[in-house]
């Protein structure tokens, strides 16, 4: 793999990428057969890839997916046995964007091995996405002499593994951003997505979301929603308040000295006698008799 050309070798902003979504940083436990991979360990005893390596093999495998004439015979699997299914949104993009089958959430046992299944296929490839989660595939596989790429962590088992991908599986993160530089490099090779240009889909189009999370942000975003327009509305509120006392202020603006306001008298006499005159025009009225009346 050292003899690549300088196109293919691993980019800055990559590198990066793969530091960011810790694709570096392996299980704790590791397999003899991994060991031509690791480069170390952390402080917290996981071990640490090579990402160089990685690279190298990612490059490698595809280029062999991009040798097969028929992308339906390309089948990639990512099986939910334990857990969440971390690598289901990531194997459905892959197939979306490259024209591969998929295998996601639930395998049938017998489905490469079992031709009266009415769900029998042969594939030419398999991608796997963990030895470990999908081993009942990895083994049909093994029957039917499928080559196999997978994505293996530090403490899984090359057995029945032709091209095996270093990488950490046991992220959300890093699973899905190597399956968006796998599906990115056979796009290339295809010559239907340039080099010289970023690809135009994100990486969190390939990482798994959380529905209860999703659910969570939902709800946060409506209460920051409520807040913002409760505060709007009673600034607004304020802001009225504030203008109609200020209209009111500059209407009746007068001089406080009422004593030296000018009446005039002569609408006020001529007022008290109207109302003087009507009380006296109407007779006493005897409550004596009224009541009674009444009784």
């Amino acid at each position: 793999m050292s003899n690549l050309p300088p196109i293919l070798n691993l980019q800055e902003d990559d590198l990066k990428m793969m530091l960011a979504c810790s694709v570096h940083v392996g299980s704790t436990n590791m397999n003899r057969g991994m060991e031509r991979y690791i480069a170390g360990r952390n402080e917290a005893g996981s071990h640490i890839f090579d990402l160089k390596k990685t690279w190298e093999k990612l490059v490698l495998a595809a280029r062999v997916i991009a040798a097969v004439e028929n992308p339906q015979d390309v089948v990639v699997v990512g099986l939910n046995q334990t857990g969440q299914p971390i690598a289901q949104r990531a194997v459905l993009k892959f197939g979306k964007y490259c024209d591969a089958r998929t295998l996601a959430g639930r395998f049938t046992p017998g489905t490469l091995t079992n031709q009266i299944q009415k769900a029998f296929f042969e594939p030419s490839l398999m991608i796997i996405s963990d030895p470990i989660k999908d081993h009942q595939p990895l083994m049909e596989s093994s029957y039917m002499n499928i080559p196999v790429i997978a994505f293996c962590n530090a403490n899984h088992s090359l057995r029945n593994v032709d091209i095996a991908i270093p990488c950490n599986t046991d992220g959300p993160f890093s699973i899905a951003l190597m399956y968006w530089m796998l599906c990115r490099e056979v796009l290339r090779l295809h010559d239907r997505v340039p080099r010289t240009e970023p690809w135009d889909v994100m990486v969190d189009m390939f990482i798994y979301k959380d529905p209860e999370e999703q659910e969570k942000q939902e709800e946060e975003r409506k209460n920051a929603q409520y807040s913002q327009s409760w505060g709007a509305n009673e600034a607004a509120d304020w802001d009225a308040s504030a203008t109609a006392e200020q209209v009111g202020g500059d209407q009746f603006v007068g001089d406080d000295n009422w004593g030296s306001s000018n009446w005039d008298q002569t609408n006020d006499q001529s007022t008290q006698a109207a109302m003087g005159s009507t009380w006296d025009s109407q007779a006493p009225i005897d409550y004596a008799e009224t009541t009674a009346d009444a009784w």
